[in-house]
């Protein structure tokens, strides 16, 4: 008689070793994550180089999202709560929990719309008839332009842009100074920001809704602030400065154009801080990134492949609401247009 043989102990299988390999690798990917985080967590007034590699700090969750991916393939638990850290920071930056919230308005309270669009025109060589499509499209009742030269101006009128916004207010040069602001509404200038380069007009848009028998007075500031290069950096900086300090004047407040600043810079957040007067000390909104615009770049549109930023930004009082906010590729402009739906307070 035979007997079965005792059943031999399971096998455990062997414990697979952290990978060294995937962990070097993705302390590579993230090394230039965390350094430029760190210059994104500091707001202080950073040197030339880093202000404009701050203009890409959207674009750092990639590498951060791989070098996550690296460091869970090599186990190595200190790796894996590196990488997810820093990522976690280009999520919070890339959707800010202090964007600017618009106030809005009680219930009942009186209001007026306005469809608005701008555009740096990259020396007036913007495609004319592109713009003037995608005013009558859209609706748009209030265009401003940066970098506006008289050539530009004639090509518009030529395109039938008066028929549509009959209203103009207009600064053309060849120098990148210009400006002009068109609208359906009647304009009146206001003034000038003292000390800037280029040409940032003040204008007091008188806004009327004919069907409902409203209307509302709009401070609209058409910005273009100095780009930060070489030692005009310094410029840079006052001209978000003398925007800032327009913002913070009562009644209802659109600073739109081309910042040269994106969100990450320090500036840019400082200026949105401003202290607006009679606002309950709420800040001001941008509105781009309100409604989740940091991956809808608006610069560059041609020239070297470069990722895209966000440079021109659309900011107002938080009193004012907003809806309907995109980005628009324009032919011969380097620049993107962008537009918005905007609801202005009564009075």
């Amino acid at each position: 008689m035979t007997h079965p043989s005792p059943a031999l102990p399971a096998t455990r299988p062997a414990r697979r070793r952290p990978s060294v390999a995937w962990s070097v690798l993705a302390l590579l990917m993230v090394l230039p994550v965390a350094g430029v985080s760190m210059f994104r967590a500091i707001p202080v007034e950073w040197p030339l180089i880093v202000v404009q590699l701050l203009s890409f700090t959207p674009w750092m969750v990639v590498p951060a999202l791989v070098a996550l991916v690296l460091a869970l393939a090599g186990r190595r638990l200190w790796v894996v709560i590196t990488t997810a850290a820093l990522l976690a920071a280009q999520l919070f930056w890339l959707f800010p929990l202090d964007a600017g919230k618009e106030q809005g308005l009680p219930a009942g309270t009186a209001s007026v719309p306005v469809e608005v669009m701008s555009l740096n025109s990259e020396y007036g060589e913007a495609d004319a008839a592109s713009i003037v499509r995608l005013v009558r499209e859209n609706g748009i009742q209030l265009l401003t332009l940066q970098e506006h030269t008289q050539g530009f101006e004639d090509r518009l009128q030529s395109e039938g842009l008066d028929q549509l916004l009959p209203n103009r207010l207009s600064e053309p040069s060849d120098d990148a100074s210009g400006g002009a602001v068109y609208s359906v509404f009647p304009l009146e200038a206001v003034g000038l920001l003292p000390d800037t380069p280029f040409r940032m007009d003040v204008t007091r848009v008188l806004i009327t809704n004919a069907g409902a028998g409203t209307t509302a007075t709009l401070n609209l500031t058409n910005v273009h602030a100095l780009p930060p290069v070489d030692e005009r950096i310094g410029q840079w900086r006052s001209d978000l400065d003398k925007v800032a300090r327009q913002a913070s004047r009562p009644g209802s407040q659109l600073l739109v154009g081309d910042y040269n600043a994106t969100y990450d810079h320090s500036e840019f957040r400082a200026l949105l801080d401003t202290a607006i007067a009679g606002q309950d000390g709420r800040k001001l909104v941008d509105v781009g990134t309100a409604f989740g615009g940091r991956f809808s770049p608006t610069w560059p549109m041609e020239g070297p492949p470069l990722p895209g930023i966000v440079i021109d930004h659309m900011v107002t009082s938080p009193r004012i609401s907003s809806s309907d906010y995109s980005v628009h590729q324009i032919p011969g402009s380097d620049h993107a247009a962008i537009m918005a739906r905007l609801v202005i307070p009564a009075g």
